[in-house]
């Protein structure tokens, strides 16, 4: 199979569809992979490194596109990579459709693509194995975004996370306990921060107690939600429904009861965002004031720690890119149940995706 590697085009998307040691399996495997220029140039991946693993250098995105069967993606594409597809090309990438525009989604069907979102991959007992290793990092990262922006210069209400002797620390609220809910818990608490963490899943709230007795946990009930937005300084929403769009969590009215000048930080923005008043930013100009509340609403904060982000979520993805080059889409597919949950588009015709279409916000 012909397997390309594109430069992503998103900004600040440094990451790379697939590592050399990745190109290097593929290669053995007798597969050709064809890998655009500098594409992996932010994590840090020259062009050499890939040569020396066996592919081939092109020059161009249209030219990578054009010679792909599979096109090994970190993004959804935008406008003019769909534009550049061969018809009938499998794609494999973090895709997010149910926030997607939907002529985007009109232009992957219309060349009968077959979109695999890697998010979606989900085992029987719920574990999404390949968004596991990128939401530990974007938990991970959530600590040193919040000490960042609670910085006065930075906008925030000037509070030190792990407060001093006869200070209090923080209040940081988390409303997801997954893998980024988890992660981050365990960060903050580490920096000396008072944590509390909601879930609707009491057997998650569980292994949260379970290993960190000092985290205070809650039913993710509305009056709960309420009730610990009213004290937090830090609320980070880490919720996600597979293939669909975040559900709102946290409403405008709730917002007005926070104290002021407090930090939102949306890490489920990707799927629409869970706070009402989320919209996009990005890592140049990453936050906004709605309310009077400080809000972070990244995308892709993982890619910029994208040699880290890369490594993790190819040796993740890995297993099912090689199911697909060896095996095909077809037969991959029906021999894999958890790579089936992540198909949203199989030659141009909807599989696993419920659409939430908003133009204005979506890409």
């Amino acid at each position: 199979m012909n397997i390309g590697i594109p430069k992503e085009r998103r900004p600040f998307e440094y990451r790379v569809g697939v590592s050399p040691a990745g190109v290097e399996i593929l290669v053995q495997l007798g597969h050709t992979v064809y890998v655009e220029h500098e594409a992996g140039l932010g994590a840090g991946f020259s062009d050499q490194e890939y040569e020396r693993a066996g592919a081939t250098i092109v020059y161009s995105g249209h030219e990578v596109y054009g010679r792909a069967n599979l096109l090994l993606k970190v993004t959804r594409p935008m406008q003019d990579e769909i534009e550049w597809f061969a018809p009938e090309t499998i794609l494999m990438g973090f895709l997010h459709m149910a926030s997607a525009r939907q002529d985007r989604i009109e232009g992957l069907i219309a060349k009968k693509i077959t979109a695999i979102a890697y998010e979606q991959i989900q085992l029987s007992n719920g574990d999404l194995p390949v968004l596991h290793s990128l939401s530990q990092i974007g938990g991970q990262m959530a600590p040193q975004i919040a000490a960042r922006y609670m910085q006065n210069n930075l906008g925030g209400k000037g509070i030190l996370l792990g407060g001093i002797a006869g200070v209090p620390p923080a209040e940081v609220v988390i409303i997801g306990a997954g893998a980024a809910g988890a992660n981050a818990a365990r960060l903050f608490l580490g920096l000396g921060a008072h944590v509390t963490v909601l879930d609707k899943s009491l057997e998650a709230l569980q292994r949260v107690h379970d290993r960190y007795p000092e985290i205070v946990t809650m039913i993710a009930t509305r009056r709960n939600i309420e009730r610990a937005c009213n004290y937090a300084d830090v609320v980070l929403g880490v919720v996600l429904v597979p293939g669909e769009r975040a559900p709102i969590v946290i409403t405008r009215e709730m917002l007005k009861t926070m104290k002021p000048r407090s930090l939102l930080i949306d890490m489920s923005i990707d799927q629409g965002g869970c706070f009402e008043t989320s919209r996009p930013t990005t890592h140049d100009h990453p936050t906004y004031v709605e309310e009077g509340i400080l809000h972070y609403c990244v995308p892709n904060v993982p890619a910029v720690v994208a040699r880290t982000a890369t490594h993790a979520f190819v040796n993740a993805a890995m297993p099912y890119v090689m199911k697909v080059a060896e095996m095909g889409v077809e037969k991959a597919v029906k021999s894999d149940p958890a790579l089936a949950m992540g198909v949203n588009t199989l030659k141009g015709q909807i599989k696993h995706l419920q659409r939430w279409i908003a133009p204005e916000e979506g890409e």
